[in-house]
């Protein structure tokens, strides 16, 4: 059991930060984040897809690189780091994992080349508002292969061309394929803390609907693609939480107050250390829960959800604390300090909020000691 990148898998993660520090320096988010009219950077996400990194877990009979999902978390956490405002985790982590978990094999060859060639967009949609979502709680319903519902938010749900929905038919739940750009959905963007990724309310009235795997089966396979998304999600977390530490110690280290760096100081010391502390942590269960993910091993809802809670942890309390080493500067809009805590806010929030991950961690520990 080894936790730790192999060697092609350092270069490819070596290889992706280069790419990525000139491709999407902070200009390019901020051209986003000032446009109203943009949730994502078009030019960049084709750079991405020409760099094969859509289909990375993707099979190569499906036009991917067949690389494995250790090589997707390498990639993940690059683009945590430099905040990538592109629609990379609802394509990749929710709707090529839906797919690949449930689809048919028309469904995957339909779809997955098309991602892997950058040519579609993804979402998930489960929540119906807020608060947690449950089995039971779900309103939208499928009748005759037609949805009916609204869904809401949902992240990236304004540029998708295809969303997979969980709904009900016949008083079961099941997760549906949709195609957002046929009759009967409508979309209405929302505002968010993070502009530069999307979130939509998506109504659905008499909508295609084509199922994913097996009817009634639909709670517990997306449970299963969260777990496989939440893996992914904590190593693009850590990827901003690390970039947070280093903004916050580069600052620490060239601001002077009173004839000395302000790193010198033990309140900012601290503050470094405790961030330092909370990132590793993150990282070990981010190592953990990719080994997981990768083996398909029995641990992976608790190795998802610990990874979770502790890159969401990490990840807010590093952008939060990047801001207050920055000082009054900190908080100003020229400073890219708060890209990150807008991101992190966001990223905590895409597949559940965190007490939603420690409350499943609690039950997988107590269903797992009770075997």
């Amino acid at each position: 059991m080894n936790f730790d990148y192999s060697d092609d898998q350092k270069f490819l993660k070596t290889e992706a930060r280069k790419f990525l520090d000139a491709a999407c320096t902070p200009a390019v988010v901020r051209g986003v984040l000032d446009d109203p009219a943009r949730s994502y950077d078009e030019p960049l996400w084709r750079r991405i897809a020409e760099q094969g990194w859509l289909g990375a877990a993707i099979p190569e009979q499906y036009n991917g690189l067949g690389l494995g999902r250790i090589e997707l978390c390498a990639i993940a956490e690059e683009l945590g780091r430099v905040c990538a405002p592109v629609p990379f985790a609802s394509t990749v982590y929710f709707l090529a994992e839906a797919l690949m978990l449930a689809g048919s094999d028309e469904q995957k060859a339909k779809l997955l080349p098309k991602i892997a060639a950058g040519e579609l967009i993804g979402a998930f949609a489960t929540s119906e508002g807020p608060g947690a979502y449950s089995e039971a709680g779900i309103q939208a319903r499928v009748e005759g292969g037609k949805l009916t519902g609204v869904k809401v938010p949902v992240t990236d749900g304004d540029v998708a061309d295809y969303a997979v929905v969980l709904a009900k038919e016949a008083g079961r739940s099941g997760l549906y394929l949709v195609d957002l750009s046929g009759a009967g959905v409508t979309r209405e963007t929302l505002k968010t803390l993070d502009p530069t990724r999307g979130v939509a309310k998506l109504t659905f009235a008499g909508a295609a609907a084509e199922r994913l795997g097996p009817a009634g089966e639909g709670a517990a396979l997306a449970e299963a693609v969260m777990d496989r998304a939440a893996v992914l999600l904590a190593f693009e977390q850590l990827g901003g939480a690390d970039r947070s530490l280093e903004m916050a110690k580069s600052y620490a280290l060239e601001r002077f107050a009173f004839g000395r760096q302000i790193g010198s100081y033990q309140a900012i010391k601290h503050k470094l250390a405790d961030i330092y502390v909370k990132n590793e942590l993150a990282r070990s269960n981010a190592y953990y829960g990719a080994w997981a993910l990768n083996a398909g091993a029995a641990e992976l809802p608790v190795a998802a959800s610990a990874a979770r809670v502790a890159a969401s942890e990490a990840f807010w309390f590093a952008s939060k604390e990047n801001i207050q080493t920055h000082g009054g500067m900190g908080f100003t809009w020229e400073v890219d300090a708060h890209l990150y805590y807008r991101r992190s806010r966001q990223l905590a929030l895409v597949a559940g909020a965190p007490a939603v991950w420690k409350e499943r961690l609690v039950s997988q520990l107590e269903r797992r000691n009770a075997a």
